[in-house]
């Protein structure tokens, strides 16, 4: 059952699980093709122990990986991804044992397969390419190779001296039996071959042919899968457009592109700032919500209770008599206008991403017209969003357990539908993980069926199973706790975690440095090396990520008092900016996302590998793609300069100790030669905190 076929009233949950034993293969080799296909008969267990059907299976596949949560999810890959499978393949007794991974495409039904090869202590592994959009389905089988243990015990014997016309004719047998499977041309060579085995008077020739590499090569090709034991699932692996893995994403807020202080912004001025960020080098252009605002309880500046005359509101408190999710705040323009700004931006390469919000201002046309949907306190009144002490008067959040909720999803789902219907494909969730797990995996997967190639990005700062849980349900990519990690220690350990546990499977992690929401402590007294290295370990260690701006270039940086937040948020006020200022953070930016796009291993996240250096203020990383290597150098200390001697990965560069190769800073056009394993680097914040090396061999 792909994703997007589970029906609304049904609960998703894990499917029933055969016993291996149970499970019955069969196959037919392809002529034209020459594909096995093969075909599976997977049924319930329905007691813990019985007899077997087919007793003479010997096999165990056991630890398949990858393997979400026993197949109940399938993981994450980009068009041209190659998958790797390794599982545990054991047998009783001595015999020679072969395995495979078999995958299709869910568009397709012949099963192609991927010979697997013995790493050690009995686990195997294989891979295969995903070249096409949408699910593929994988499992493993496995067999005892009787021909192929014969031959591996006919070379033994020979090697010893023994008597081999008995072996000569149980191998005869052998190659008898592929007849029915072999092609008309092999067939013909086959026969050939079991009559000199068969033929006592040619007993030289028959030893030399077995030990030569044409019967191997029929072995390998015509196996005997009778009793081949296959895994107890089907998993499965979604594969997305190259933006759900790669991208770089700019937020800023609408009202706020004016050029004029004081005015409001429209669709209009914010097509006067693509260039500038088309220059930049992002290629996401994200609003938070553009709909009309409602005027009930609406918050003025800096979030006080009370607003005053010309207050704009807050774009979360979503909906007034204008309408609701579906409509366009009148000051912002017309929809024609943002159709407008959607095909501008693509011209300069930018796709535009909206904020779906999952709430309502007290105007909103959903309190009036389906009342249910949100809860009442004993007063009668309407309950409003809290997070204690917190309180969010302006919105009120949608309840989820309420008797109309096919309505509630079907209605929501029409909203996402419809803005698809803009051309928008790319949506920021606002706070999902308040909403229903079962709604998101419903809601996302129609979307995706009806629309291929939407993303969605979850912006859940919540619990660690919880943001794991939404990834796993259908989220695209994911924001992160790496605004908060700031010591060497934290950043390491945290990338090792998203890079190399099963989360590298489901969990596409988009980094952002700010947000609207979030001023962090650490970027408050406006260093502009923090500025810079912070957003360069985004840009470089995540292959998805993304700003605020221009609150971020610009360096913004005054905090609201005690908070985590900014003083005179956009949240709450329109702000005048100087969209035309430059800066070194503009040119790093530039720099930086211009070297992304042209160095693919800065295209992939869970390619990273950690560098031994002798200072706990440094960080050193390299990242590989085939042939491409990139070393990035960190000093995190904002103000002083930091030294210290790297660790070149030469065995992955192909070299030796003392032979010579170069690395070229991007940055700074600067290229250095170095012929050792350790090598010395030293950053000064107040010129430069990071270099972006290209290693050239």
């Amino acid at each position: 059952m792909t994703k997007a076929m589970r029906s609304m009233s049904e609960k998703p949950g894990p499917k029933a699980t055969p016993n291996q034993a149970e499970i019955i293969c069969s196959y037919n080799l392809q002529p034209k093709t020459n594909k096995y296909l093969y075909t599976f008969e997977l049924p319930l267990i329905t007691k813990q122990y019985q007899m077997s059907t087919n007793g003479q299976q010997r096999v165990v596949i056991e630890h398949v990986a990858p393997e979400i949560d026993a197949g109940r999810f399938y993981i994450k890959k980009i068009i041209g991804d190659t998958v790797n499978v390794e599982a545990d393949i054991f047998a009783d007794g001595h015999d020679v044992l072969r395995g495979r991974v078999l995958y299709r495409h869910e568009n397709e039904t012949d099963w192609q397969f991927a010979e697997m090869h013995l790493l050690n202590n009995d686990r195997w592994a294989s891979a295969f390419k995903v070249p096409k959009t949408g699910f593929y389905i994988y499992t493993v089988t496995g067999w005892v190779d009787h021909p192929l243990t014969w031959h591996h015990g006919f070379v033994k014997k020979y090697e010893d001296g023994q008597d081999l016309a008995v072996e000569l004719l149980i191998g005869a047998n052998f190659l008898d039996a592929m007849l029915p499977h072999a092609s008309k041309a092999d067939a013909a060579k086959i026969k050939k071959l079991v009559a000199l085995l068969r033929d006592a008077k040619k007993y030289t020739a028959a030893v030399e042919q077995v030990l030569g590499v044409e019967i191997l090569e029929y072995i390998n090709h015509y196996p005997d899968l009778t009793n081949a034991s296959t895994y107890l699932r089907e998993l499965k692996v979604y594969t997305e457009r190259i933006a759900a893995g790669f991208s770089s994403w700019y937020s800023f807020f609408p009202r706020s592109a004016a050029r004029v202080e004081g005015k409001h912004g429209t669709f209009k001025d914010c097509e006067k700032q693509l260039p500038r960020i088309a220059e930049l080098g992002f290629d996401v252009l994200y609003f938070p919500p553009i709909h009309p605002i409602g005027f009930n309880f609406r918050k003025g500046k800096n979030n006080t209770v009370n607003a005053l005359p010309g207050d704009d509101g807050v774009p979360y408190a979503i909906g007034s008599e204008a309408g609701g999710h579906k409509a366009i705040l009148k000051d912002l323009g017309t929809l024609a206008d943002f159709k407008r700004l959607i095909k501008k931006s693509a011209e300069h390469g930018l796709e535009v991403a909206l904020d779906f919000a999952i709430q309502c201002s007290p105007d909103h046309p959903y309190v009036k017209d389906h009342p249910k949907w949100f809860k009442r306190r004993p007063d009668g009144t309407v309950q409003y969003a809290e997070n204690p002490p917190k309180k969010y008067q302006d919105i009120l959040p949608i309840n989820f357990e309420n008797d109309d909720w096919k309505d509630l999803w079907e209605e929501l789902k029409s909203v996402l539908e419809y803005w698809c219907e803009q051309g928008v494909r790319i949506f920021r969730v606002d706070n999902p993980h308040t909403k229903s797990f079962n709604f998101w995996e419903w809601c996302i997967a129609e979307v995706q069926s009806h629309y291929p190639g939407t993303i969605f990005l979850s912006e859940a700062f919540t619990k660690p199973k919880v943001m794991k849980e939404l990834a796993k349900l259908g989220y695209t990519q994911s924001y992160t706790y790496y605004t908060w990690r700031n010591s060497k220690q934290e950043l390491v350990e945290y990338m090792t975690e998203l890079t190399t546990t099963e989360m590298k499977d489901y969990f596409r992690p988009n980094f952002w440095p700010n947000t609207h929401d979030i001023n962090p402590y650490p970027l408050q007294n406006g260093n502009e090396a923090a500025f810079i290295f912070r957003y360069f370990m985004a840009a470089t260690m995540s292959s998805n990520y993304g700003i605020f701006g221009p609150t971020y270039e610009l360096m913004y940086h005054e905090p609201y008092p005690g908070k985590e937040e900014y003083n005179h948020s956009e949240k709450y006020e329109v702000r005048y900016w100087d969209w035309e200022k430059r800066n070194k953070l503009t040119d790093v930016i530039k720099h930086v996302n211009a070297a992304r796009k042209a160095n693919p291993a800065l295209q992939v996240t869970n390619n990273i590998s950690f560098c031994d250096i002798d200072n706990d203020y440094i960080i050193a990383y390299h990242k590989r793609t085939n042939d491409n290597h990139i070393l990035c150098i960190v000093n995190i200390d904002p103000y002083r300069k930091q030294g210290g001697f790297v660790k070149v990965p030469l065995k992955e560069l192909g070299l030796n100790n003392g032979d010579e190769f170069h690395v070229f800073d991007i940055l700074t056009g600067i290229t250095y030669t170095w012929s050792t394993e350790w090598n010395y680097v030293e950053l000064d914040p107040w010129n430069l905190p990071v270099h972006l090396f290209r290693i050239e061999i």
